[in-house]
């Protein structure tokens, strides 16, 4: 889908001073407690409340509010057990792989974290009355509440992978997934079943098909509108330490923890022998006698750093791929779990990096990689075009324009 363009200039157009078009509604967010998740829906939170609207967040409070800015409006949805077993959860399931994950992620994860927040959803919902419920994919009570109480609601797709039909050759295995999402409904009084990661009146994605590849197919309740920058930049950096050489960043994501020890390792030794600076993303006991030329930060202003750095190594993460590409900047990828497999396989796709394996790359295939991408060839070329998909798509402002149309 084509993002749309004005042809008539306006001062609505300006996000400085963009104003609701039509009178100011309440929009409920509905995320689980993973980072990559919620940060989109903070951009166009933004926008939505740039233009009058109120906006709040309904999900585990402790992973939402850091990501907010304070004063943000947030109902608690996971109290109880699920909240306190989180850590335990996340690190079983980096643990796994394949299908392993796949079924860990629906059966230790979603379905239970649905069940979870059933009850503090539907408070939230009652409580703030919204005219819409913006539902992350993994979110089932979401769309489940806003169904009982004829709320429209929006599917967050906060990752591509899910518009690419990974399990297309194991039919099975996409059956089974519906038959979870089934019996989730069917256990809260729903018996008219959906496919509660689509919703049948509006799909943000925050892609293009300059990633995904073909999307002419998909009806027009499928919004690929981009990625929604403008995540708040966290902690201070030491600006100075850039001396000029092109410069890679390192990073793994928030989900990785000790299982990318032996990765960050195998990149210290790889950038060690070239003439680049290189900032990792990690708890500085991870990298053991760090090289001169890299730096080892636990938190870094990533946006603001993505406009000083010349490529990305990462684990596939739809956010830091996106914010990548977002600044024409050509990625190393080596994928963790299912989704970073498939938005790893659409980055080489498009022509703007190259794969790695995760847990068993040696620092010579790292630093080729490496080398490779930051050559200034066809993968900076084919970031580019990204880049400007990315752009013309319309990201936070455009989510929020189909938003304001569904209120």
């Amino acid at each position: 889908m084509s993002a749309r363009r004005r042809t008539v200039p306006s001062l609505l157009d300006d996000p400085g001073i963009r104003r609701a078009r039509t009178s100011p509604r309440r929009f409920l967010f509905a995320v689980p407690p993973l980072a990559g998740h919620i940060n989109p829906t903070v951009a166009v939170g933004a926008e939505l409340a740039r233009r009058g609207h109120q906006v709040a967040w309904t999900g585990h409070r402790p992973s939402i509010e850091p990501l907010l800015r304070s004063g943000s409006r947030i109902f608690n949805a996971t109290e109880g057990d699920f909240g306190r077993r989180l850590p335990d959860i996340r690190n079983d399931w980096l643990g796994l792989r394949g299908l392993a994950a796949l079924r860990f992620l629906w059966e230790e994860f979603a379905v239970p974290l649905g069940h979870a927040m059933m009850p503090g959803v539907e408070k939230a919902i009652d409580r703030f009355r919204p005219d819409v419920v913006v539902a992350d994919q993994l979110v089932l009570a979401a769309p489940v509440a806003a169904r009982h109480r004829e709320i429209p609601w929006a599917t967050s797709a906060t990752t591509s992978s899910e518009f690419a039909r990974p399990l297309a050759g194991m039919p099975k295995v996409e059956q089974w997934i519906r038959d979870q999402m089934a019996a989730f409904q069917l256990d809260h009084g729903i018996d008219d079943l959906l496919d509660l990661r689509f919703s049948d009146h509006l799909v943000l994605i925050f892609s293009t098909g300059a990633l995904i590849g073909d999307i002419s197919f998909f009806p027009d309740r499928f919004a690929f509108v981009g990625p929604a920058l403008g995540r708040p930049a966290t902690g201070p950096f030491p600006w100075d330490w850039l001396d000029g050489r092109p410069a890679a960043l390192v990073t793994l994501g928030t989900l990785v923890g000790s299982s990318g020890r032996r990765f960050l390792g195998a990149a210290a030794d790889a950038v060690r022998e070239l003439d680049i600076q290189a900032i990792f993303v990690a708890p500085p006991e991870t990298v053991a006698d760090p090289p001169p030329n890299v730096l080892v930060r636990a938190h870094v202003p990533q946006l603001k750093l993505l406009e000083r750095v010349s490529a990305v190594v990462c684990h596939g993460g739809h956010n830091t791929v996106s914010e990548s590409l977002s600044q024409g900047l050509p990625l190393v990828v080596a994928p963790i779990l299912h989704d970073n497999s498939v938005v790893a396989r659409q980055v080489e796709a498009a022509g703007a990096g190259v794969c790695v394996r995760f847990g068993r790359v040696r620092p010579d295939e790292l630093r080729t990689a490496l080398a490779t991408v930051l050559a200034d060839g066809p993968h900076r070329a084919a970031a580019e075009r990204v880049r400007e998909s990315f752009a013309a798509a319309g990201g936070a402002a455009e989510a929020a324009d189909r938003l304001e149309k569904l209120a």
